[in-house]
Formats: C-alpha cells, sequence, structure tokens
C-alpha cells in the first residue's frame, strides 16, 4: 500500500573468459551472480509513479522498461529496470514506494544518494538524481532502492539521511537544455527516468501499454520479487 494519510489516498577457454569479464562493464561483470550473491528477502513493496498526481507511462513508445538504458548502480549492480514516466515541468516528484509490505508491515524510506543526475555534474543538463532505500521495518531488511532522476527544485530538506514519506516533496519535474543526458525539445517531453533494483535477485516492472495513463496509486512494479534476471515484467 502506499496510501499514509487520507489526503494521499520501487567474468585456451579460461583466458578467452577472463578478457571477456575485464571488457565488460564493472556492473554487468558482477551482474550475472546477483541471484547468489543476495539474500533473500521477506517481503515486497509496490513501487508507484514518482510523479504526484496524473503522469503518463513512456509517453512517446521509446523508453520500454524491457529496453530501456539503465545508468545507475546500487551495491555494485546495474539496476534491474528503468523507465521515464512523463509531466509537463513543474508537477510535483515525490518517493516511488509505497509504505507497507506486502505482508502489511511498515516501510521506512531514506534518501541515500543526492547528485546531480548527468555525467556533467551541471544541474542544467538534466537535475538531481535522488536515490532512495526502501526498509521493511518489521523485520529490519532492505528490500529494493529506486533512483529518481530529472529532479528540478530539489528542496535542501532533501539530503543523504533524510526520510521520507510516500508524499514527502523531493522536488518537480522541469525542463532542461537540450544534452546528451536530456533529449527533450518541448514540455511534453518533460518526465522523470526512474530506475529501480532489488537488494536480492531482480525485481520486476508491471507491464503497460506505451502512453498510458498513470494515477497516484497506480502499481507499476514491485522491489523484493524473485525474477530471475534484470528488465522482467512481474
Amino acid at each position: 500500500m502506499r496510501l499514509l494519510t487520507a489526503a494521499r489516498h520501487v567474468f585456451a577457454t579460461a583466458l578467452l573468459a577472463s578478457a571477456s569479464l575485464l571488457a565488460a562493464p564493472t556492473a554487468h561483470a558482477q551482474e550475472a551472480p546477483q541471484s547468489q550473491a543476495r539474500p533473500l528477502a521477506a517481503a515486497t513493496v509496490s513501487v508507484y509513479p514518482p510523479i504526484q498526481g496524473a503522469s503518463v507511462w513512456n509517453r512517446f513508445g521509446q523508453t520500454p522498461p524491457s529496453s530501456h538504458h539503465r545508468v545507475f548502480s546500487n551495491w555494485g549492480y546495474l539496476n534491474d529496470w528503468s523507465v521515464d514516466i512523463y509531466q509537463n515541468p513543474g508537477a510535483t516528484v515525490v518517493s516511488p514506494f509505497g509504505s507497507k509490505t506486502s505482508a502489511g508491515g511498515p516501510v521506512t524510506v531514506r534518501v541515500v544518494t543526492v547528485t546531480p543526475g548527468c555525467a556533467t555534474g551541471n544541474l542544467a543538463d538534466g537535475g538531481w538524481r535522488i536515490g532512495l532505500e526502501a526498509r521493511d521495518d518489521s523485520t529490519g531488511t532492505v528490500v529494493g532502492r529506486a533512483d529518481v532522476m530529472h529532479v528540478d527544485q530539489k528542496p535542501g530538506s532533501i539530503a543523504v539521511g533524510a526520510t521520507v514519506g510516500p508524499w514527502t516533496r523531493l522536488g518537480q519535474t522541469g525542463r532542461f537544455r537540450y544534452s546528451s543526458c536530456y533529449q527533450v525539445n518541448g514540455d511534453t517531453g518533460a518526465h522523470i527516468h526512474l530506475e529501480v533494483i532489488n537488494r536480492t535477485k531482480y525485481s520486476c516492472y508491471i507491464a503497460r501499454s506505451a502512453g498510458a495513463g498513470l494515477g497516484d496509486e497506480t502499481v507499476i512494479g514491485r522491489v523484493g520479487t524473485l525474477n530471475s534476471g534484470p528488465q522482467q515484467a512481474c
């Protein structure tokens, strides 16, 4: 459940194998043994749109989570899946994690990353990346993380270590200058790039058509699931 308040109703053969691993990006080279390296989670947590109010899933049909680029890593692993969720500049950006696990236990979400999202380090090229971690308070288990990218107007209170609720304002959607990091030509292209990862096994997304409308309570994925690989639907 996402509800918290009545008002707001995630590496010769041996040499060849070694060379392949050395040639691969670190995150991808580490990704294969992910299921063995990570312990199992206790319960799942729903992932919701990181935008308050109405938003649009993969508006132009070019960023489905089955193939969309994944940029960030957590715990030494490339994130499990990503998607772009659209809304014009000025919409409030919030945490995508629900407030309760599938077992009904309370979830605490804290900020683990606050950094310019683009490699240039310039906020004008694509805004902030805010990383969030969801913990099952009933067991003390960290279930997953989400990176919320292209955040504009981040409040000073959103800093590493801060605890946030489902409706805590992380900032807002914005229109940034056109760059390799943010190739948007108009306000309708403004979006939040969301990436999600499990602490154990792999998380999953809910498959839906391009351009589908989303609401505050639309479940778009889950963390804590036992999927066998990245970019899988639930």
